[in-house]
């Protein structure tokens, strides 16, 4: 009997995680959506299928700005490309020579 109040518990603690986490997403989301502008948000969203984490950390920082009232416009699709390739000084650019 008292595994199974355990495992409601349990189950009652994960689903409120779930919808913790759900709502912050939201929220996330909805920020987002104020303060880029529709091919920046695009652009982010290509950018986390292949570098997730990097993704996340832009996202953070704009939301961080915004919260502190530093963002006085949309942030456009270059600005995305600046702040990714300030983050981001490894990449390597590749050129084609065609002979």
């Amino acid at each position: 009997m008292e595994e199974l109040q355990r495992s409601a518990a349990d189950e009652q603690m994960v689903e409120e995680q779930k919808r913790s986490a759900d709502i912050e997403r939201a929220r996330r989301q909805q920020i987002l959506r104020q303060i880029l502008t529709p091919e920046a948000r695009e652009r982010l969203s290509r950018v986390r299928l292949v570098k997730p984490q990097l993704a996340e950390n832009v996202e953070s920082q704009l939301i961080q700005l915004a919260s502190a009232g530093r963002v006085g416009r949309q942030i456009t699709d270059q600005d995305v490309r600046d702040i990714l390739d300030k983050l981001n000084p490894g990449k390597k650019e590749v050129k084609i020579e065609r002979r």
